[in-house]
């Protein structure tokens, strides 16, 4: 029996006491005491390694978003903490809370010029100023009691921003010895303040008044799936009888089924929902601040129109007398409003009755029977030689094609991660959100790649079949956290468009560009068969017709293993941003100011 613990025997019991069920990381000499103290833990978490380090916190990120569990990731010093620097800008400026673990060398190394040091010392980087300025909390533990206050204090500060929060570990530290310890409680979520019950009337009235003229139309956010409050939305929309745009990562807040449905807000989305949003006489927005992405070409237009803002966050907006900011629990603040609207004497209250009962039992769950998907062609029943309605089976496959038969293949509940770029432009339009399932991209910071690791993380959160959507310059980037699905046999299916090119970069070089050159056209290369050849017994292919990819999905999505499909596409085709289809349609190729669509 043992009867001494270190500092990392202490962190692995507060996480546990957390209910913190994995950590995702890569191992090296200072983080290693760490994986030593998960492994001897009866009823620690389980210690994940991922293949890079940015994976391991797209991982922390996926699984979060997934189920909003409280993710964990652990690295060593030196490049070990430099590649987690994108992944830990993801979770800041995506909101995601986390707890990121880095390891330090020892702290009588310090202004030695010891490997990988980052003490500030002597002239070395100082990673305390790094994390700093990217995590909402860091602190650099120098001495080993100070954890006991630490990592409470460090766990909480991720939860109330919400953000990553990061220890800087020294190994030393780590390594030593500590007195028993009380158990440590669990950490709960520190509650927000209701908003003023005067802005509240403010905000009553502006949307009473809209209801009046031309309606109501809300633009709702990722922080909606984080507040869990899907069914707070439905009934504040119904009972305002407005229209729903959603911001391009949160495609699910709000069901595409709903004849309220208006689709895509932003630089992603569709020039008739723009058109939408701006002939309404009032815009709720609820959980978002209306970045760039989700209101470029709003933001002038909503100066002069009555905003009502649901978020603890400020709105990317300039400030104007008719803009009323509802700052407490989404969630509360939500079902505080429907009320108000419905309060009795209410002139909406006849106007949408319906409402009522949807604010009394706020419950979401999947119709019984589902209406074909928005996203569908319009048709009846598949019949012969057809995959799904409008799609035959010999259809050869763009990336529309293909996103269309990967929706409605998908299982229930099941979760959809998509990469940024061109893939991510046609998957947000054309893939239909499971009933019951979850659709993650990462906005905040684009990068390519992030969703090898957000669905490991997502199929380790919920246990149910997730779905990769990324294109193969993404595949480059961080594809070898298959081998991660591979060796836990989780169920991810990756789904590979494979254009032999950059896609989005390429694009642009066409449209805003000379289009007589391109630094991003690769050669041919054959994902699937160099997956099935590198992974025996993972079941890897090249769908090249609509019927093939059905039926790779189909097998993918009978079992627990994780699958891979490539699907050859044509550089050439041009996705649903915007800006692109402005450039098409004003026949230009110069354009390079324009600047509204990162590359």
């Amino acid at each position: 029996m043992r009867t001494q613990f270190r500092v990392v025997d202490f962190i692995v019991d507060f996480l546990s006491r957390q209910e913190v069920r994995h950590v995702f990381g890569v191992g090296g000499a200072n983080i290693e005491d760490l994986y030593d103290a998960l492994h001897v833990s009866a009823d620690g978490p389980l210690g994940v390694v991922a293949k890079h380090e940015f994976s391991a916190a797209t991982m922390a990120d996926g699984y979060h978003r997934a189920a909003q569990r409280m993710p964990v990731v652990a690295s060593t010093s030196g490049a070990g903490a430099m590649n987690l620097v994108p992944g830990l800008a993801e979770l800041r400026s995506s909101y995601v809370p986390a707890l990121a673990l880095i390891g330090q060398p020892p702290r009588s190394l310090d202004g030695c010029g010891s490997f990988q040091e980052t003490s500030g010392l002597a002239g070395s980087m100082d990673a305390a100023r790094l994390f700093e300025e990217i995590a909402v909390h860091c602190v650099r533990v120098a001495e080993p009691a100070a954890i006991m206050e630490e990592l409470p204090r460090a766990y909480a500060a991720a939860l109330a921003a919400p953000g990553p929060a990061v220890l800087l570990l020294p190994k030393d530290v780590q390594q030593a010895l500590l007195a028993p310890w009380p158990r440590p409680g669990a950490t709960a979520r520190a509650g927000r303040p209701r908003s003023a019950d005067a802005d509240r009337a403010r905000a009553v009235a502006l949307l009473r008044s809209a209801v009046e003229r031309q309606g109501v139309a809300v633009i709702a956010g990722e922080g909606v799936a984080r507040a869990d409050a899907r069914p707070q939305l439905a009934a504040l929309a119904a009972a305002l009888g407005a229209r729903v745009a959603v911001v391009p990562d949160a495609k699910d807040v709000f069901d595409d089924r709903d004849p309220r449905h208006l689709g895509i807000a932003g630089v992603i989305g569709r020039a008739e929902v723009q058109a939408a949003l701006e002939q309404a006489s009032a815009v709720l927005l609820a959980g978002t601040r209306l970045p760039q992405m989700a209101g470029a070409g709003l933001h002038d237009h909503l100066k002069g129109v009555p905003v009502v803002c649901l978020d603890p966050r400020a709105p990317f907006l300039e400030p104007h007398e008719d803009l009323v900011r509802l700052s407490g629990d989404l969630a509360e603040e939500m079902s505080l409003l429907t009320g108000e609207l419905l309060a009795p004497g209410a002139a909406l209250q006849e106007r949408n009755g319906a409402a009522r009962a949807l604010a009394e039992n706020l419950r979401w769950e999947a119709p019984a029977a589902l209406p074909e998907p928005r996203t569908q062609p319009p048709g009846g029943a598949p019949g012969p030689g057809t995959t799904e309605p409008g799609v035959p089976e010999a259809a050869a496959l763009d990336m529309t094609t293909a996103a269309r038969v990967i929706g409605a293949a998908l299982p229930e509940r099941s979760t959809v991660v998509s990469d940024a770029g061109n893939t991510g432009a046609v998957a947000i339009h054309h893939v239909a959100v499971p009933p019951g399932g979850r659709f993650i991209a990462a906005m905040g910071m684009g990068g390519m790649g992030h969703s090898f690791g957000a669905a490991v993380g997502a199929a380790f959160a919920t246990g149910r079949r997730t779905c990769v959507l990324a294109g193969d310059g993404a595949f480059f980037m961080h594809g070898m956290e298959v081998h991660t699905a591979v060796e836990h046999q989780l169920p991810v299916t990756f789904v590979i468009f494979n254009n032999q090119s950059h896609g989005m970069c390429h694009t642009r070089e066409q449209l805003f560009y000379a289009g007589d050159y391109s630094y991003n056209l690769f050669r041919p290369a054959r994902i699937g068969d160099g997956m099935a050849a590198m992974f025996p017994g993972l079941d890897a292919v090249t769908a090249r017709s609509a019927g093939e990819l059905r039926a790779a999905l189909d097998r993918a999505h009978s079992g627990r293993s994780p699958a891979l499909i490539c699907i050859e596409v044509d550089p050439a085709e041009v996705p649903p941003f915007r800006p692109f289809q402005h450039a098409i349609a004003a026949g230009t190729n110069r354009s390079a100011n324009q600047g509204v669509v990162p590359g």
